[in-house]
């Protein structure tokens, strides 16, 4: 097991070694607070874009589901005819100049995993920019939209935001509640008390710690041809190689076996750059992998590489409480 695997295995079911990091995690806390305090005092240079902006973003390192929960944001946005777009620090790309409006044909290494899977699947305005102002000063300037979502961005707080809303990773939590490095969370747990909205995703019913919200496989989509199956293509039983290069594998592990499939698990880091040598396994079982880690692996994939469509479906409660919001927000319009 990798540093980095036994280290985040240490956060989520304890270590005595974390002890040694305790002096670390607190100059962090120190450096953390003091950002959010300045921000909060009007003494951080903060661009307030002139649409409303919607943080969707972590209290946690790894994956909660952010994607699917914008994906689910746009479409919610559509169906009120609000033009929206997303503005990404493009994890792992390496675009020729930022900030970068990324294109339906370009590739993952480009311009990131999670911004390629956006654009390909919904279209959506998206630019990239570790700078997040610079991205929404260019997203604005190319488009005129109603509102922007900020893909991750809860502690960037250059960019001033109307709407914070916190996913958490329902069966994990918050591990043992440190900050880094001695624990999971990039901000003291006292910060779910100023954010506006909490999603546990995975959790079956709304709660004093947030609203639910679970993802729904839909289909599986082959990796080479596009060609879409129902989930039933594969019966009961069926063993297959499971790809996972996200936050947390075992959430895509466990959603496998929950669709009565027998999966070889092959668990790599997030956003992992995949090649052919990767996904060779010596049998002709099928190969399923998550839509994140499909859009890096096109160029060379096999016929029988799949992957799962997942839709986020948070809760009626959440879905009452933003239209509430979103009636605030555009009553002027």
């Amino acid at each position: 097991m990798k540093f980095a695997d036994r280290l985040v295995q240490a956060w989520y079911e304890g270590h005595a070694g974390l002890v040694a990091l305790w002096p670390l995690e607190k100059l962090y806390r120190a450096v953390v607070q003091r950002k959010r305090q300045r921000f909060l005092r009007g003494e951080l240079d903060s661009y307030r874009a002139p649409v409303p902006v919607i943080i969707v973003g972590n209290i946690t390192v790894g994956g909660t589901g952010k994607t699917p929960l914008i994906l689910w944001l746009i479409d919610y946005c559509r169906a009120r005819n609000l033009r929206v777009g997303v503005v990404s620090r493009g994890y792992g790309g390496q675009p020729a100049q930022w900030p970068w409006t990324v294109q339906a044909d370009d590739e993952a290494a480009l311009v990131g995993d999670e911004p390629a899977l956006l654009v390909r699947r919904s279209a959506v305005p998206l630019v990239i920019d570790p700078q997040r102002p610079r991205a929404v000063q260019q997203l604005l300037a190319e488009h005129e939209l109603d509102l922007v979502l900020c893909d991750d961005g809860l502690q960037h707080y250059q960019l001033a935001r109307d709407l914070e809303l916190v996913l958490i990773d329902a069966q994990r939590g918050l591990g043992n509640q440190r900050c880094l490095p001695a624990g999971p969370l990039r901000e003291p747990v006292e910060r779910l008390q100023s954010v506006d909205a909490v999603l546990l995703n995975g959790a079956t019913e709304d709660s004093v710690q947030g609203f639910s919200m679970f993802l729904q496989p839909t289909q599986l989509i082959n990796v080479k041809t596009g060609a879409r199956q129902p989930l039933e293509y594969f019966p009961a039983g069926q063993r297959m190689h499971a790809v996972a290069g996200i936050g947390n594998p075992q959430r895509f592990f466990n959603t496998l076996k929950q669709l009565h499939w027998h999966p070889i698990t092959h668990a790599f880091a997030d956003h992992a750059e995949f090649t052919a040598a990767d996904l060779s396994f010596d049998d002709d079982l099928p190969v399923l992998m998550t839509e994140k880690d499909a859009v890096k692996c096109q160029a060379f994939a096999q016929e029988r590489w799949w992957y799962v469509a997942v839709d986020a479906q948070p809760s009626a409660g959440f879905v009452q409480w933003l239209n509430a919001r979103f009636e605030t927000m555009f009553r002027a319009t």
